[in-house]
């Protein structure tokens, strides 16, 4: 009795299951971190060069002062306005003061500098309260007996009328203007101002944040995109508090 012969069987190689790829962020998406690395890198350069620039005239031996009334303003060379910077260097020896530099310095009995032309310089006799008659006299060398006497200069500022009432003693001057860089002032005050460290810090924090949870959400969707599962209620609860 003859066997029938097997029946055969094609076997065949299975099909490589084909990579699943994340999908790709959408056009919104993009556009969005595009917006938010702008706010980033401007609120960055802005803050930066708000610090930047005042610490560069300190290393070469200067100071930016911020202008707040109009009393140099007029069309005399070097004259400056409310909301002006100015830049003042320091002077250490009444040789480098002239007639017409315009120079920083404490008024008497003011709290504030002011920053006015000169006008005049003048040596000044020193006083003394006399121990017999409790006037102020003449003070003198007790070596060479030489009359003692001091620099002082006297300001004026390019608006007023008047000069300035007092004379100011040398020790009393900071320094003399270098240049003026119109509207600086109020960039300045602005940029140092708690309203302005507000502006340029705070977007770029929250910039930054948004970024994270965007990287989050988009981590989350590639593991998800890859392993075809459904999200469980630990991570649906997770997405919901990023989303808000």
């Amino acid at each position: 009795m003859s066997r029938r012969p097997a029946p055969t069987v094609e076997r065949r190689a299975p099909h490589p299951e084909r990579p699943r790829h994340a999908t790709a962020p959408t056009r919104g998406r993009r556009v969005l971190r595009t917006a938010l690395w702008t706010v980033i890198v401007a609120c960055g350069l802005a803050y930066a060069t708000s610090v930047a620039v005042p610490l560069w005239f300190q290393a070469n031996g200067q100071r930016l002062l911020i202008v707040t009334s109009g009393s140099m303003s007029g069309p005399e060379q070097g004259s400056f306005d409310a909301g002006d910077a100015v830049v003042m260097r320091r002077i250490d020896d009444p040789s480098q003061l002239r007639v017409g530099q315009v120079a920083t310095f404490w008024p008497a009995g003011g709290d504030q500098l002011v920053t006015h032309r000169i006008v005049a310089l003048r040596n000044l006799p020193v006083l003394q309260q006399d121990a017999a008659t409790g006037r102020m006299v003449q003070a003198y060398d007790p070596e060479t007996g030489d009359a003692l006497t001091r620099p002082y200069i006297y300001t004026k500022g390019d608006a007023n009328a008047e000069p300035d009432p007092n004379a100011t003693p040398l020790s009393q001057v900071r320094g003399i203007i270098l240049d003026v860089y119109p509207r600086w002032g109020w960039v300045l005050d602005w940029a140092g101002s708690a309203q302005g460290r507000a502006v340029m810090l705070v977007p770029p924090l929250a910039a930054l944040a948004t970024l994270e949870v965007l990287s989050l959400l988009d981590d989350r969707r590639t593991r998800r995109a890859a392993g075809e599962r459904r999200p469980s209620a630990r991570e649906r609860h997770d997405d919901a508090l990023l989303l808000g």
